[in-house]
């Protein structure tokens, strides 16, 4: 990072942090289903506010966490995380939303809830420009990257375990810096690398499976169908919303393949996730076109998710929603005249 670029950040922090010490409770929210990134990000941002301000905020959640390796973060590094059902908005003055943006879908605030703090490394949505303190870098790989700078400005001290926390999140979202990494998330992962837990980290990335993942990877393997460099799979009813992600990141790494859509269904949802290898694809667009209508997504660059938040209402259609969505990639790709071909006979 640049002196000047130190000095901006620093006094954007200062007055971000005055602000905030002039209010009352401050809740720290995450996108349903959190993943690393939201975790981690999540405990850097209460870290700051303990640190400079002694003030402790609560960090809420919905949705589930059933990936292996998020379970292991979550419990080894002792995040602190209260059930969005549990939380009362009225009671808290400073609302802040990470690694997510008001009205995306992939969050549980209300659409009329008035969002203070919004630190994203996505795409900026119209509705964010309607809060106060807005940081959103779609050049970064990471919000944590993000979160990190803060830090790092403010002099906050990074423990072993929120250290092993962004680490992580920075290692899983860009997959070793391989996609999607920008110059500050290398700086922030090379200065933590030092700093964690390398048992820790060797328990979160190597996980227990459970039996589950097993039966929603058969599933994946049986229904993909490759139409020349793209794989579509439907993994049916899938028992976590997470597993449908870790199986696009798993498939896209199929020789000749450059995109791919999983699909599973999580009681009345429809859960998408896109991958592609090919850095001239725009997932995040591609994934919002399918969806057009009958739901919600977002994403960019190479990875990109969705979901369809209706299934009952969609039953009417020929062939279901996912042959809808089929259809509509196909479409938009250019191949839907392609010979499909299953991956597994």
């Amino acid at each position: 990072m640049t002196n000047e670029r130190m000095s901006d950040l620093l006094e954007y922090t200062n007055a971000l942090l005055t602000w905030v010490s002039g209010r009352g409770r401050i809740l720290i929210v995450v996108h349903d289903n959190p993943d690393p990134d939201s975790l981690a990000s999540a405990m850097a941002l209460r870290q700051l506010f303990a640190v400079r301000l002694n003030r402790q905020a609560v960090i809420a959640f919905s949705g589930m966490i059933g990936r292996s390796e998020n379970l292991a973060m979550a419990a080894m590094l002792q995040i602190p995380l209260t059930p969005f059902p549990l939380i009362d908005l009225k009671t808290f003055q400073v609302i802040c939303l990470l690694d997510s943006q008001p009205q995306t879908g992939n969050n549980s605030l209300p659409p009329d809830t008035r969002v203070d703090i919004v630190i994203d490394h996505h795409p900026p949505r119209e509705e964010s420009a309607a809060s106060k303190w807005v940081d959103i870098r779609p050049d970064y790989g990471t919000t944590a990257t993000i979160l990190y700078e803060y830090l790092k400005v403010q002099g906050v001290s990074i423990g072993t375990k929120l250290a092993t926390a962004i680490f992580y999140a920075i290692k899983s979202e860009t997959q070793d810096l391989g996609r999607e990494a920008c110059r500050p998330d290398r700086d922030a992962y090379l200065a933590l690398f030092p700093l964690a837990n390398k048992t820790l980290l060797n328990s979160i990335t190597r996980p227990p499976l459970p039996r589950e993942y097993f039966v929603s990877l058969h599933s994946a393997l049986e229904h993909a169908v490759i139409y020349g460099s793209l794989l579509i799979t439907q993994l049916q009813e899938v028992q976590f919303p997470e597993v449908v992600a870790e199986l696009a990141d798993l498939l896209v790494r199929l020789e000749g393949v450059e995109i791919v859509l999983c699909m599973g269904r999580y009681g009345n949802e429809m859960i998408l996730s896109m991958r592609t290898s090919n850095d001239q694809r725009n997932a995040g667009e591609l994934i919002r076109k399918l969806v057009k209508g009958i739901g919600s997504a977002g994403g960019h660059g190479m990875m990109a998710g969705g979901k369809v938040d209706d299934l009952a209402g969609c039953a009417a259609l020929p062939g279901g929603v996912e042959r809808l969505l089929s259809e509509r990639l196909l479409a938009e790709l250019g191949v839907a005249d392609r010979q499909p071909r299953q991956l597994v006979g």
